[in-house]
Formats: C-alpha cells, sequence, structure tokens
C-alpha cells in the first residue's frame, strides 16, 4: 500500500474544524498508510480540537483583515507575512502528496505555499457565497467542493464538485430522533423543547434575544435548550441567577448534539455552512438568524437557500428580539408545517459528504479507490 501525506489547513470555527476532522477520520478509514499534519491558527480553538481528536496540528501567526482602515493594518500584514514563511517551511518539511483547505485564516498562506511547490490542492467552500479566499485559491486549485447550486459564478465550472458539506457521524446514529435524549438534559419528554445555539464561541445578540424573551417559555411551558457559547457562559449563568430552573438548561458548550438535536422539537440558530448541513441532515424545524458579523454576510445568503424553498425560516438579526416568538409560533402551533420544513430540509442533506470529499483527496495523491 503507497504511504501518503496529506497536510490539512482549517480552523477559526467549530464548522471548519469538526469539516476537517470528518473528513481527515475518512481519510484513514480508506487509507491505513496516511499520515495527516493539520495547520490552523495561534490561539484558535482548533489548537485544542484537533489534537483531542488525535491529529498533529501547527499553528500560523494569522488573523481577520481588519474591516475599517487602522493599525490593525499594519499587524495584519506583519502578521501574514509571518504566517507565509512558516508555511512555506511546514509544506517543504512535511512533503505533503497533496492538501485541502477547509476554510479558517492559515487556508492562505499553506495552500498558497502548496501550490507553489506544485503540491495539488482541494478547496472545499462551505457556503453559498464563496469566500475572498476561496476566490482566490481556486485559480490553482484541482478540486473544489461545494454544498451549494451555482456556484459556477465564482469557480471554473470544470473544477466545482458537488459534496455537500462533512457532519459528524455521532449525528447520524439517531435517525428517527426520538425524544428519550431529553434525558441527558432532565427535560421532560412530554413537554416542548426550543434548543438554541450560536455556535461554539456564542453569539452576543441571539443570547440577548433569548434573555430577552424568557418569560414566553415559561408562560407557554416550553423548555429551553441553550447553548450559549463559552464567550458568554459566566455572564449569564450570573444574569439568569434564580430564574435558571426545570425548564432552562443553560450550557456554555454541548458535546452530545446528537443528543441536542433529538430532544428538540425547532432550532434556532446561526445560519454557519456546518450548523445547516447538520439540521438538514436530522431534518430539524429551524429558525435561522444570520450572523451580521461575518464576511460578505454569507450566513444570510446560506439561510436564503433554505429560506426560499420553505426549508427554515430566516429572520434578520436586527429583527430577531421582536419577532422572535412570533415565529416560534408559528412553527410549535402548526404540525403541517413541521413536517413540510422537515421535507425540504432533508432535500439539502448529503450525509457522505466526508467520504465524497476524501476521496478525491486519495484521487489526487494517487490513490485508487
Amino acid at each position: 500500500m503507497k504511504k501518503i501525506k496529506v497536510i490539512i489547513s482549517a480552523g477559526g470555527t467549530g464548522g471548519h474544524i469538526f469539516t476537517a476532522l470528518a473528513v481527515a477520520n475518512k481519510l484513514k478509514e480508506l487509507h491505513q498508510d496516511i499520515e495527516i499534519k493539520f495547520v490552523g491558527a495561534e490561539g484558535k480553538m482548533e489548537m485544542q480540537k484537533v489534537p483531542a481528536a488525535g491529529y498533529p496540528i501547527t499553528g500560523l501567526p494569522v488573523m481577520g483583515f481588519p474591516r475599517k482602515p487602522s493599525l490593525k493594518m499594519f499587524t495584519f500584514f506583519k502578521k501574514l507575512l509571518k504566517a507565509m514563511r512558516r508555511a512555506k517551511r511546514i509544506v517543504r518539511e512535511f512533503e505533503p502528496d497533496v492538501a485541502a483547505g477547509f476554510g479558517g485564516f492559515a487556508s492562505g498562506p499553506v495552500l498558497r505555499a502548496a501550490g507553489k511547490r506544485k503540491v495539488p490542492y482541494v478547496l472545499q467552500e462551505q457556503n453559498s457565497y464563496a469566500c475572498i479566499t476561496n476566490k482566490l485559491l481556486a485559480k490553482k486549485a484541482s478540486k473544489i467542493c461545494v454544498a451549494y447550486d451555482n456556484m459556477e459564478k465564482f469557480f471554473p465550472k470544470e473544477k466545482i464538485i458537488f459534496t455537500g458539506n462533512p457532519i459528524r457521524a455521532s449525528l447520524l446514529e439517531n435517525p428517527d430522533n426520538e425524544k428519550e435524549p431529553c434525558n441527558d438534559f432532565v427535560f421532560d419528554s412530554n413537554k416542548k423543547v426550543v434548543f438554541i445555539t450560536g455556535g461554539s464561541l456564542g453569539a452576543r445578540s441571539l443570547n440577548e434575544d433569548i434573555y430577552h424573551n424568557l418569560k414566553y417559555f415559561e408562560e407557554n411551558n416550553i423548555q429551553l435548550l441553550w447553548q450559549c457559547g463559552s464567550l458568554y457562559f459566566k455572564e449569564f449563568t450570573s444574569r439568569l441567577g434564580f430564574q435558571i430552573n426545570d425548564y432552562i438548561h443553560l450550557s456554555k458548550f454541548i458535546d452530545n448534539m446528537n443528543a441536542a438535536y433529538a430532544c428538540a422539537d425547532v432550532v434556532i440558530a446561526r445560519a454557519g455552512a456546518g450548523t445547516i448541513s447538520e439540521l438538514s441532515a436530522i431534518g430539524k424545524p429551524s429558525i435561522l438568524v444570520p450572523s451580521p458579523n461575518v464576511a460578505e454576510d454569507h450566513q444570510t445568503h446560506n439561510a436564503r437557500a433554505l429560506s426560499d424553498r420553505g426549508a427554515a425560516i430566516l429572520l434578520p438579526d436586527k429583527d430577531a428580539k421582536e419577532k422572535l416568538t412570533s415565529e416560534l409560533d408559528k412553527i410549535l402551533n402548526d404540525t403541517s408545517s413541521q413536517q413540510k420544513m422537515v421535507a425540504e430540509m432533508k432535500q439539502f442533506a448529503k450525509t457522505n459528504a466526508d467520504e465524497v470529499i476524501a476521496k478525491e483527496i486519495l484521487k489526487l495523491a494517487g490513490v485508487n479507490v
């Protein structure tokens, strides 16, 4: 069996990291004689999540491009130059057969360095609106894996492969969405549950929206599974105080997302690509509140792709505080609406994305699978 080396760049958010890890695990499953090295951003969550999953990772001193002119511009370019030099050394020393980028600040320097050494690389664009980095890297990419239709407006059509976005395998272990997992959160399985998640780090405005509408949940006997994120857990634990009771389960991060999704009747979430892929795979009625603080407003584009099909409700962040409960009522009190949303949501699901992407990577490394 031919031994191959793969370098993977991913990070910044759970969506990028868990997607990359799903593909890495599938690569090992398909080809046992393989060495995988991750590259991420110093100080970001990938520096903990990736080693915890059993893979080595090296960090680069990278940061996002400042949205407004400021002295941060100088810091950005200083770090970028340093990251490019380090990425060049990493690629030269590791000598990968193929590289793959799954998003995050480190992808640009790593894939650029790989391209200069004639190492073929795969891009994975998770969103319906391509990021600037991927558009720039597309010229030398061998393959570009996408999760939405009509991506030829961003990338060369001949390089595009529709794969969908990989999701954590554990989410597919409860296909019938039984309510028993409510026991994990000490909930009453006979009562309705709304699951709120702003991602692994959390979302300030989404947390404030829920806090503003707490009376609605108590008055309507609705249980609240609230992943507020690591950045906001202490603050909201303090603010809730005595209000935390048997109808609220507040958590900084939920490891057992399978149970969280399974016990929920409705999910309220941001519209990151990873979250949407998970919701599609499990088929859950959802209210998507896109973050207004992301590049190219790509979360709104993601959410609109679903809302236009009736697969989810798109609720702009600026309107969420006042309209959240009325939108919830529309779903919770209308069984036929729930069924329609689930059916349409599942049309977006592609549960073998990890395998399709892994096989493309292996092909570029000269392995027939």
